[in-house]
Order: structure tokens, then sequence, then C-alpha cells
């Protein structure tokens, strides 16, 4: 058997001091050691493998890390990994303590970058640039961005930019037609229109419009021509743009046939491709599925219900409604701030918008929540999926800030279920004539009740619900956390001591509850999975404070840091909400 390349690769000088015949080989062997990992280990397959040879390219090509090289979202940045130092730990890949499935400043000077939400490498790696020339530093910048990132509002704001000046910038479009879903929208179509007859636009080349010297489109496998080209661009100043296209998933052959389902796969066997069955059982449904199954029944029976997703469709469970209503389901492509202002307009005309948005890509349009729906009271329902601590994604995706950072905004009620029924319930709801916007969070993964479509029951805004009675001190959890504090109370002898009351909604609180709560125990512990800076705790004191009660109040959630990524369970753990850290805490008050 001969000797494997990648055995001597560490980092990129190593990869330049290969022969060009060399690297097709080495390209082989990499796509190998990304299979055999991930398969075991988990993570971001497809994005990956479709990027390989431009990898290497890069690397052969340009002086990193003194060039600096930005990927885009960082789920085709595995490749990058492996070859800048983290072969020996890429098997630690996003793994508690391991190394992070993202770029990471801190992690590697290779990685220039952190990166996690799309579209931020072309402003990024702009802005890298402009410094460069200010200080006289004579070096390249390459932004890698995917075509369904470019589509995003922050990408052309920086393309727009960049062609107004003479920096010294390369961005590459990684066209593989597929984000997380197929890409979609008008701009998608055009760079299919170029790849399919590049004569035809020649005339019109929207990048070229934009001050950019556009070359391509070529093929992002071969290695041979993207070195001739790399090259051939080092020597040209100015705002560059290359146009590459690759196969999301090369190299494994159900990976390149489904792209979506292989996108983050979960284990595989390495050597077929085959996905590995899991367990005959039945399992309570995942959240995204309660939304995506419930929207599509309420649809059936009001026609006014529209769904609206920033390129999630899959990953919300909205392409349930996509299946049986496509002309009322929009996804937008990665364009959170259009997709709430969408919204927005469509409930000026009485259309009923489920926006749904992972609550860490909520941030990106805080604006459009406050400005275009809030102040005018438009009744938007956002369905914040991904809520709470996601685990092995890290800190750029967990959904721990949205409590925060939407309680100080008049008009919006906040609603969290703490089980599948809850859910199902407040959709319903949502839908009947709600006078203000409400926004509904739920975590990722399985809930826990097997049975949970039942008949439909409205739920009153603004209460909360008795959960377990006491008479010493009182647990108020929010949303799904719920079930922690439930089995933490279990295990307790002093049971009988200790009441639980799920508020249920952080806007409008339940003072009438709260009221009676504070009256009749003397300790009371909040729990949360959100930050505890501002969140559903603070809320709570906020009410103490207002009521002029001096009960001794404890609060439990995220600490003010960023979590790093993890199982769901080891996070909680860290962050003292696990069934064990809650148990104890509130062993010491007793």
């Amino acid at each position: 058997m001969s000797e494997k390349l990648l055995d001597h690769i560490d980092f990129p000088a190593d990869v330049r001091a290969l022969s060009t015949q060399q690297l097709p080989k080495l390209a082989d062997e990499l796509r190998r050691f990304i299979i055999d990992i991930v398969a075991t280990k988990e993570g971001h397959l497809g994005a990956s493998l479709g990027v390989v040879e431009l990898t290497i390219a890069l690397h052969y090509v340009f002086n990193t890390p003194n060039d600096l090289l930005v990927w885009d979202v960082g789920h085709q940045a595995y490749g990058h990994k492996i070859l800048t130092g983290r072969k020996e730990r890429f098997h630690t890949n996003r793994q508690l303590n391991g190394i992070s499935g993202f770029p990471k400043r801190n992690e590697s000077e290779y990685d220039t970058f952190g990166v996690g939400h799309s579209s931020t490498s072309i402003s990024a790696a702009l802005g890298m640039a402009i410094a460069s020339q200010l200080q006289n530093i004579d070096k390249h910048h390459i932004a890698v961005i995917g075509d369904a990132s470019i589509a995003s509002g922050m990408a052309f704001e920086a393309l727009n930019h960049a062609g107004v000046t003479n920096a010294n910038l390369l961005v590459i479009l990684n066209d593989n037609a597929i984000g997380i879903d197929p890409a979609v929208g008008a701009l998608k179509e055009y760079f299919t229109r170029v790849k399919s007859s590049r004569n035809d636009v020649e005339q019109h080349n929207i990048i070229e419009a934009l001050n950019f010297d556009y070359s391509g489109p070529i093929n992002g496998h071969n290695l041979e021509e993207l070195i001739t080209e790399l090259n051939r661009l080092k020597e040209i100043k100015g705002p560059k743009f290359l146009h590459v296209t690759t196969v999301k998933g090369k190299g494994l052959k159900q990976a390149e046939e489904d792209q979506v389902k292989y996108h983050a796969p979960g284990k595989f066997d390495k050597d077929s491709g085959d996905l590995l069955p899991k367990p005959n059982v039945v399992q309570p449904p995942k959240y995204q599925d309660v939304f995506g199954k419930t929207i599509v029944e309420l649809a059936e029976k009001n026609n006014r219900i529209v769904g609206i997703t920033p390129a999630m469709l899959t990953g919300s469970s909205l392409k349930f409604m996509m299946e049986q209503f496509p002309s009322r389901t929009f996804d937008v492509g990665i364009a959170e701030q259009h997709a709430v202002t969408l919204a927005a307009g469509m409930a000026t005309q009485g259309l009923i918008p489920f926006c749904n948005i992972y609550s860490t890509f909520l941030q990106r349009a805080y604006d459009q929540i406050i400005h275009d729906v809030a102040i005018q009271n438009l009744p938007v329902i956002f369905c914040l999926d991904r809520a709470g601590l996601v685990g092995q994604d890290g800190a750029t995706h967990h959904g721990v800030f949205d409590i925060a950072y939407l309680r100080c905004i008049p008009n919006l009620i906040i609603f969290a279920p703490r089980d599948e029924i809850e859910l199902r319930n407040i959709l319903y709801t949502a839908q009947l004539e709600l006078e203000h916007p409400i926004a509904i969070r739920y975590p990722r993964g399985r809930g826990i009740t097997i049975n949970w479509q039942q008949p439909f029951e409205k739920i009153e805004i603004g209460k909360g619900a008795y959960l377990k009675d006491g008479n010493k001190l009182a647990v108020l959890s929010i949303g799904t956390i719920a079930k922690n504090v439930s089995e933490a109370l279990k295990l307790i002898s002093e049971n009988n001591e200790v009441a639980h009351y799920d508020l249920r909604f952080v806007k409008p609180l339940d003072e009438s509850l709260l009221h009676n709560i504070f009256q009749k125990f003397e300790h009371i512990i909040t729990i949360e999975d959100g930050t505890v800076k501002g969140g559903f705790g603070s809320a709570i004191l906020e009410f103490a404070s207002d009521n002029n009660y001096n009960n001794t109040i404890k609060l439990l959630g995220i600490p003010d840091e960023f979590i790093h990524h993890g199982t769901v369970d080891e996070l909680h753990k860290i962050c003292g909400i696990d069934v064990e850290s809650i148990q104890q805490a509130i062993k010491n008050i007793l």
C-alpha cells in the first residue's frame, strides 16, 4: 500500500512543497479523511467535501496565513482545518473541549475571522484589505462565499462597497446551487444561466457592473484549472471575483444524490455511505415537526395563514407546508431582515404570517422586529426554533439571547411552551386574531410527549401554570427546562416543601400568579435556558422591585459568557441548569 501524502501534511507549507501532479492524490486522501471521521463523529459533511480541491488550491497558491483567507459560514472549512495544524485533533470536532465546527480566531492563526452565520466573509475580507492598504502592507485577501450566502443583503452591501475601492480583494463564489436546502431566488437563476451559457450574459454581467474583475465559471474540482486561474488573479489589482462551480457532497455518492440529508447526516457507514439505521422505537416528535405539522393543520382551515422562512425549509419543518400549500409558503433565502419585513407587509393586508427563524438568526433582523413589526403593532407570529443551548454548533448558534433581546420591545408577546401540546396550542391561539405580535420560542431536538396531537385548546395570553404544590420554596421555570426541574424535584426528599410553576409567558407576566407566589413563599428560584442577564429571571426581579417584595430570589440560567460546543446535556451541566445542579441549588436553599 502506497504511503499517504496526508500523513506528511501538517500545515499549508507542506502542501506547497508538493508538485501539482501530487495534489489530486492529496485531494482524494483529504476527502476520505473527512468522510471517515464525520461518519462516526458527525458534523457538516456535504459542504466540506465539495470544496476539497478549492481548499488545496487556495493554500497552494496563496501564502497563508500571511495572505488572509476568510470562509463564509464555515460548514465548508473542515478541509481547511485539517490542512492547518488540526489534523490530529480533527476527531474532536464539535465535541466538548475539542476543536470548533467553525473557523475561530483563537483556535488558529489560519482562521482569520470567526464565522457561523452566513454572508459575512466579503465584509470581513474587505475590512482586512482596507486595513492592509492603510498600513502599506502587501498581502492578498480572499473571501470564499456560497451561492446561497451571496444572495443575502449583507453580501450585496459588501460587494457594493468593494466595487468602489481599489482594495486587494478576491471574492470566490462557490456555486453548487444549494445551501442547506436548494438555493432560491432570481440571483440563483442568474448564476444558473451564467453556467449554462457564458456568452449570453457577457454584456450584462452583474458582478462586472459592480466594478469587479469577473472570471469563470470554472470547474472547482479541476486543480490544474483552479491553480492556473488563482495564479493569474494574484497579479491583478483591485477587487476580483472568481466564479467556481462545485458539487456539494463530491466524492460520496449518497451525499451527491441527497445533498439536503447529507448536509449534516449524523452517523453513516464510511464505506457504503449509507446512513446507520436508527433504533426502531417510538419516540416523541422533534419540536420542529410539531410546528411543521401543526401549521399545516391550521392552514387547511384558515386560508389567511402563510409560512415564511429564511433558507430553513427543512430545518424548521416548514417543508410540510411547502408540500401542501406551495403558493402560501415562502423560502426567501438567507435574508432574515427581508423575512421579517415581508411578514409585516403581509400582516398589514390581513394575512396571518408565521415567520419561522432560528433564534440565533433572528438576531440579524433586530431592527426590523422593532421598527417594522412592533412599533406598528402588527400581529406577526415569530416561531423561534433552536431556542436555548443547541449543542455542538456552539456559541454562534445557541439561541440564548432571545428572551433578553425581545423582552424590552413594547407590544411583543413572548411565550415558551414546556412541551409539544403547549406548542401546538399556542400556534392555534396565535392565529385567532391576536392584537399583538408574538414570539414563540422552542428548542432543538425531541420533546417528551408521544401522543401530542390532541384537540386544540386556546391559551389565555399572560396566564402561567401551577405544576406542583409546596410550602417553602417556589421554582419558576419558563419553557422546556421545566423537564429538568420536574426530574430534580423527584430526587429531593423535602419534595413537599418545593412548589413548581411554569410561567409560560415572559411577557406579559402573570402578575396575579406572581403576587400569590411572593406572598406565600420566602424563597424563589427562577430557571431558564437563556441568558440570566436581562432574561426571565431579570423580569421576576423587576416585578419584585416594582412591588417592594424582599423575598430571596436566586437566578439560574446561562451565565454572562459565551458558551462553546458540547452536547446539550454537557452544556446544561456547565451552566448549572442540569437536573443534578437544580437539585443541589434547591437543597442549598432548603
